[in-house]
């Protein structure tokens, strides 16, 4: 594939994943505006839990389907949901149309994500691939981290339309590139999709989070509605179990549960998300209603709890790479976040920014400890075998936490509202032809009263959103308590090459044991190829002495025949004239030969054993790299593939 074509097509990938991870958070500074115009502040936490629970639920069928029909079409399926769902968001005339569209969105918004990362090893070679999974992991924590910001500003010179229509013009351009550009799929992988255990666990966790959002607020905890919701969600747990057991491939192996630490990092996942995304959902419209700032103003003053996760996200995989120790990180974190959320269930309507935004920081920095850990401890606890599905385990844990998390807060946050509001309109005079009701469905019309009155109705609101964080500090605390039996283990190698972008927000992974090991290994090789790398290969090989640029020749045209000079010379993006002293060294050592009119190279049976030594040293490397997974035929098959790979590619060419 062309550079050219090659850059455009990772152009078109990032955008994807950058519209699916900016859709979890944008619409945050947003919701007070949407409501305002659209009503139905009770269901306000549906427009996230929607985009959530959708692109969590489908993320297993996108990856297993793209593998056996073909990513790129699939892919191309996925951008059309998504701009499908995107368009209807921003047309929507009430909540209901907007739920269910943000629904369709996060459908869409899931195979973007799983997608985007699986066709960057199909045409990326494993010398790059490393450098271009650290750029999606890149786009995906600064899109999470601005998401709010970018969100207000739509929000305040545009409309709350443009939080989805923006979405349009980038997606048509990343569906025009993928269609044109992107090489169909060579190759397939069969599966036996386990359909029956990803409808019955979105199913479940669908009724649960029903039963979150209703029990107690719109109906009673007794009535038949929270009951048959409860029944379903047994009975459809039930079946997920048996299916389960006799899945060929399962959704979510039921052994990972016997594993200490799958099960304790997946319930500290759990509510991590439910914390990040809780506060995502209500400071917004605690800073924009009771404190009256403009959409892009609550934004900025999110960024401090953003740029703490952000920061101690990387801070935290430097420690565990350097260290190897992880077990203090998620007990450590989930004890800050704990204080995060209880200094936050302070907050009243006088309270000061400065103080919120420390509160904020503290909250950011507890999250970003925590979340990097999750998926690292998952994957240094299993074994090889359930690597892949123990990954998009603790993944999937964490945004069914969000999801979950936004749901029940939201029940919280309206009840108290409904409880604070009757006591104001128990002890006040209202305005002729005020109707109370209005200020639980628009809460911008909290403004509009008398001062006096308009006052006592902020006070409700920031009750009402302290109440959010006064029951979201113990769920964290109980995450703290749990985080305790993390057991630590020795750190596998492949394992400290995680990726940042997969460790915040609601991400999905949806990859097999082999694509993670590999993902590992193809990053601990970019770091280790970058400096020196053909001097200490000659030295291991028996080439002491000669020159970098001589090993990388013999490298390159190893197993080869005859190759254009001026080939080579393209490949090495040097003139003939600079690479010529190197090539002739190599004929005089009698490591290559010359055609008779110059203009061809080739290996003599001296410089090809060379080679062989090379890679052969290249490939006892990487063995090192992923020994501790044990032996496995699989694993013999990687070495033998990606260790010739590694070896001549052009960014490595001595300088």
């Amino acid at each position: 594939m062309r550079q050219r074509g090659l850059g455009l097509i990772i152009i078109a990938l990032m955008l994807g994943m950058l519209l699916a991870a900016l859709d979890q958070t944008i619409v945050s500074t947003a919701l007070p505006t949407i409501v305002g115009d659209l009503g139905g502040l009770d269901h306000l936490s549906w427009v996230v839990t929607a985009y959530i629970l959708a692109s969590t639920v489908s993320t297993p069928l996108w990856g297993k389907l793209g593998d056996q029909y073909g990513r790129k079409r699939l892919f191309i399926a996925a951008i059309v949901i998504f701009l499908t769902g995107s368009a209807l968001c921003g047309l929507s005339r009430n909540m209901g149309e907007l739920i269910g569209f943000r629904g369709l969105q996060g459908l869409g918004g899931g195979g973007l994500m799983v997608l985007a990362q699986a066709i960057v090893g199909d045409v990326v070679s494993a010398r790059d691939r490393g450098k271009y999974q650290g750029f999606f992991g890149a786009v995906f924590a600064v899109s999470s981290v601005v998401g709010p910001l970018v969100g207000g500003l739509f929000v305040d010179h545009l409309s709350w339309h443009w939080v989805f229509y923006v979405n349009l013009p980038l997606g048509a351009v990343a569906l025009l590139v993928i269609t044109a550009a992107l090489p169909g799929d060579r190759q397939r992988a069969r599966h036996t999709i386990d359909y029956a255990g990803v409808v019955l666990l979105g199913g479940a966790t669908s009724c649960l989070v029903l039963i979150a959002t209703w029990g107690g607020t719109v109906y009673p905890w007794a009535d038949p509605v929270i009951v048959g919701l409860a029944v379903a969600a047994v009975v459809m747990l039930a079946g997920w179990v048996a299916a389960e057991r006799r899945a060929r491939e399962p959704v979510l192996p039921l052994a990972l549960f016997r594993n200490q630490a799958f099960a304790a990092s997946s319930v500290v996942g759990f509510v991590v998300g439910f914390g990040m995304f809780g506060a995502l959902t209500y400071l917004p419209l605690y800073l924009q209603v009771v404190h009256g700032v403009s959409a892009t103003l609550s934004g900025v003053y999110l960024l401090p709890m953003m740029a703490g996760m952000l920061t101690l996200s990387v801070v935290s995989g430097f420690v565990i790479s350097k260290t190897g120790k992880y077990r203090f990180l998620p007990i450590a974190g989930t004890g800050i976040a704990t204080v995060g959320m209880f200094l936050l269930s302070t907050l009243t309507e006088s309270s000061g920014m400065p103080a919120l935004s420390v509160y904020l920081l503290i909250l950011g920095v507890g999250i970003g400890m925590t979340m990097q850990v999750l998926v690292i401890v998952v994957q240094n606890a299993v074994s090889f075998k359930d690597l892949g599905v123990a990954t998009s385990g603790a993944t999937f844990f964490r945004s069914i936490g969000g999801s979950f998390g936004v749901a029940a807060l939201g029940a919280v946050f309206t009840g108290r509202l409904a409880q604070d509001v009757r006591e104001v309109l128990a002890g006040s005079s209202l305005p002729p032809g005020f109707d109370p009701a209005e200020v639980q469905k628009d809460p911008t019309v909290v403004r509009r009263l008398p001062p006096g009155l308009a006052a006592e109705f902020l006070h409700a609101y920031a009750d009402s959103i302290a109440m959010v964080f006064r029951v979201a500090a113990p769920v964290m605390l109980v995450a703290f308590l749990l985080s305790w039996f993390i057991p630590q283990q020795r750190l596998r190698e492949t394992t400290k090459a995680a990726d940042l972008g997969e460790c915040l927000g609601a991400t999905s992974a949806e990859r097999s044991s082999l694509e993670e090991v590999e993902r590992g290994l193809v990053r601990l090789a970019d770091a280790e190829l970058r400096t020196g790398y053909y001097t200490r290969m000659g030295d291991l090989a028996g080439l002491a002495g000669m020159r970098p640029e001589g090993v990388w020749i013999i490298a390159r045209l190893g197993g080869k025949g005859w190759v254009s000079a001026a080939a080579l010379a393209e490949r090495a993006r040097v003139s003939r004239e600079q690479g010529r002293p190197y090539a002739d060294q190599l004929v005089d050592d009698g490591f290559l030969e010359r055609s008779a009119d110059g203009e061809m190279l080739r290996l003599t049976e001296r410089g090809q054993e060379a080679a062989l030594r090379l890679l052969r040293c290249s490939r006892e490397a990487l063995s090192r790299s992923v020994a501790d997974w044990g032996p496995h035929p699989q694993l013999e098959e990687l070495l033998d593939r990606v260790a010739p790979d590694l070896l001549g590619a052009l960014v490595d060419r001595p300088r």
